[in-house]
């Protein structure tokens, strides 16, 4: 099956590398224009001259800082008049944080994870929902984590952070059914996946990327960690019309490590 957003128009944040360069390539892949967006504005801009040298004039880039409400309403406003509209949300952008137990954590470590990884997305809903309505059918894809579903010790802003994308999503899910704006909400939640932020278990490995995966994957019941596309599909399904019944859920990459 080809083109199966055809005709949509995507804003991905934290695009410049990782999960949404994956996605970016994809929903490109598939027809729809993608405005890709992050802090760093040359790995944008690097990631857009690259989907547009195999698909012209589909890919935009874009500085954006999404802790910052007043960037979000600039970066939305240009995204929507360089695509022509906006009908796919992909709240991709987050942080995680040091080790931090109970006891030695900081104020400054939960603000900052606050910041980037929960405020940030009702900005985007926020800001973005106008536009949405306007381009109906839309979808808004939340990136969480499975640390917003199962906690783990040191982890507390980012579980508490990541939960509350996994909530807020189910919130604006069932506010835009209710108003009948046919913009759906879902969550989509990775294990670990090969990106760059698995570098700090790659670090304690003592460099040894191999041997920092295997350890990774032993609580995996695949017993693998994923890849990009993996998730990038996932978002791919709820960016199309293919899932026009489906809002308010979450979904799990995690090769089955919550099903135990």
């Amino acid at each position: 099956m080809t083109g199966r957003v055809s005709g949509k128009a995507a804003l991905i944040t934290g695009a410049a590398g990782g999960l949404g360069q994956a996605m970016a390539h994809m929903l490109a892949r598939e027809g729809a224009k993608v405005a890709v967006t992050d802090v760093n504005l040359a790995g944008a801009q690097a990631l857009a001259d690259a989907i547009n040298a195999d698909h012209p004039d589909m890919a935009f880039a874009f500085a954006h800082d999404v802790a910052s409400e007043a960037q979000w309403v600039s970066v939305i406003e240009a995204a929507t008049a360089a695509m022509g509209g906006l009908s796919i949300l992909v709240n991709n952008a987050g942080v995680g944080g040091p080790l931090s137990f109970v006891e030695d954590d900081t104020v400054e470590n939960w603000q900052r994870q606050y910041e980037i990884n929960l405020r940030s997305v009702m900005f985007g809903c926020k800001h973005a929902m106008p536009h949405l309505r306007a381009s109906a059918p839309a979808s808004i894809i939340n990136i969480s984590s499975i640390a917003g579903l199962a906690a783990a010790p040191g982890m507390g802003a980012y579980n508490a952070t990541k939960a509350g994308v996994w909530m807020y999503t189910k919130t604006i899910a069932l506010e835009a059914a209710k108003q009948e704006w046919n913009v759906r909400c879902n969550s989509v939640h990775p294990v670990f996946i090969k990106t760059p932020i698995l570098d700090p278990f790659i670090a304690m490995a003592g460099g040894d990327e191999d041997k920092a995966h295997e350890r990774l994957a032993r609580g995996i019941p695949l017993k693998r960690i994923g890849e990009p596309d993996d998730v990038a599909y996932c978002v791919l399904y709820l960016a199309s019309d293919e899932s026009k019944f489906v809002t308010g859920s979450e979904f799990r990459i995690d090769g089955g490590m919550t099903a135990q």
